[in-house]
């Protein structure tokens, strides 16, 4: 079985989100949630994760085992989401083997040029479509 990582951070709304989705498409795999602060964990919970954790140690022990890591983008950028994403955050994050399944978010203080500017909705739908095609499913 495959491992999902799902990293958010402040209220934890694309994560519950992402988690939701995968969840209606009954994808057989093991999803772990990991927020930032107590509240995105709690959100991610009850979305459907099977396990929810809070902290940076959480993501850096489990971004060793996840075959596919989703988030925002902000999840790759120290200091993004008002400080939430530590160095060691998104030094794990990119350093890890698994697929990377990231949501474009201008909040983020990051631009990703080309991308166009769509509803969340938009995006959850495409990266779980991206997430089928990794998992081979």
């Amino acid at each position: 079985m495959k491992t999902i990582l799902v990293i958010d951070a402040q209220g934890g709304g694309i994560g519950k989100q992402l988690i939701s989705e995968i969840r209606k498409k009954e994808l057989q795999a093991e999803i772990i949630a990991v927020g930032t602060n107590s509240t995105a964990s709690a959100q991610m919970l009850k979305a459907g994760a099977d396990h929810a954790a809070t902290g940076e140690n959480p993501v850096l022990v489990n971004c060793r085992k996840a075959d596919v890591i989703l988030g925002p983008i902000g999840i790759v950028l120290a200091d993004a989401m008002f400080g939430e994403i530590t160095p060691a955050i998104a030094a794990a994050v990119g350093q890890s083997c698994a697929a990377k399944i990231l949501i474009p978010m201008n909040s983020c203080g990051a631009y990703v040029v080309g991308v166009a500017d769509r509803g969340i909705k938009s995006y959850i739908e495409e990266a779980i479509e991206q997430l089928i095609t990794v998992l081979n499913l």
